[in-house]
């Protein structure tokens, strides 16, 4: 299926939804940290859960799953900094068109400063590996150059990014909304808090505190453009990749307990709703996603793709 998108340097590029017949392999990542002061409960059962309900669901043969957890007895299935690297490489090595990769992520995540402008609010993304103390983190630029720009048109990668700051965790300039809108930088909030400080400057006098006000704004809101548009123009993809994140970049995920079970709230929801009702779209998935976790958590499951996708399509991996 043959489709076109503008790249945010208006030139168009072709792509093609992946039909998910031909190879299947996956990544699943569960990092408790076990031992160290962020230590988390559900992170090695979210990756195992993954793991069965690709099995399940899609028909993931075990063979072609790698598993990478720090209870792992084999030191190269450990999820250190240079396996996650090594085992990424693994997954898209060799892709072909309709290929189904599946990256399931379930550990910390953070924010660091973006270096290179494509960021709206001026961080990047970034995981933590087990031995991230000693070897560092990985950030959103070197998954996206990793999982996404080696692999060819018409290739699936889904990525279940379940931790904090996750919003735009894989750095794809396409996300939506429950309503299977695209969504525009939201410049609203920031706007209102600099146009609320303008006023309140301006009423007690500070005539130049208000001028600083309203110059943020227009600074903002230039640089959030500017920033949608290098991310528009460099991380568009012919490949069909999705991810489907815990929540927003300026929100956390919940690490807790469901159905007597310690685990991921995103990978909890994502893997109860799929169970239920196996055939969705794109957008009763994340309408449904967000439902189950809205009366307990605070976070809000992100949608976002690497080229424009028709959310009335049914999510296939």
């Amino acid at each position: 299926m043959q489709r076109f998108a503008t790249s945010g340097a208006g030139q168009q590029m072709n792509f093609q939804y992946s039909q998910c017949t031909g190879k299947k392999k996956a990544l699943c990542i569960g990092i408790n940290y076990v031992g160290q002061s962020n230590e988390l409960r559900g992170c090695i059962n979210d990756a195992q859960n993954m793991k069965n309900f690709l099995i399940r669901q899609f028909g993931y043969n075990e063979a072609d799953i790698v598993m990478l957890t720090d209870d792992a007895p084999n030191p190269r299935q450990k999820p250190t900094r240079a396996n996650m690297i090594a085992a990424m490489r693994w997954l898209v090595a060799n892709a072909q068109p309709n290929d189904s990769l599946f990256l399931h992520y379930s550990g910390h995540g953070g924010q660091t400063k973006d270096l290179d402008g494509d960021e709206a609010d001026g961080y990047d993304e970034v995981i933590y590996p087990v031995d991230f103390e000693q070897a560092g983190h990985i950030v959103d630029d070197e998954l996206h150059d990793i999982l996404v720009k080696s692999l060819p048109q018409g290739c699936r990668l889904t990525a279940i990014m379940d931790c904090c700051h996750s919003g735009s965790g894989l750095d794809l300039p396409y996300t939506y909304s429950t309503e299977g809108k695209l969504k525009e930088p939201n410049l609203l909030a920031t706007a209102g808090k600099d146009l609320l400080s303008s006023g309140l400057s301006y009423a007690r006098g500070d005539v130049g505190g208000a001028m600083r006000g309203i110059m943020g704004l227009v600074k903002t809101a230039t640089g959030n453009q500017k920033a949608e548009s290098i991310a528009k123009k460099t991380k568009t993809s012919p490949a069909d990749v999705i991810s489907w994140s815990g929540c927003k970049d300026t929100q956390t995920s919940a690490d807790t307990v469901e159905a007597g079970q310690s685990t991921g709230a995103m990978s909890f929801a994502f893997i109860d709703t799929l169970s239920r009702q196996p055939q969705q779209s794109y957008q009763q998935l994340l309408v449904n996603v967000r439902q189950i976790l809205r009366d307990k958590y605070s976070q809000k499951p992100q949608l976002s793709s690497s080229h424009p996708i028709d959310v009335n399509l049914l999510f296939i991996a």
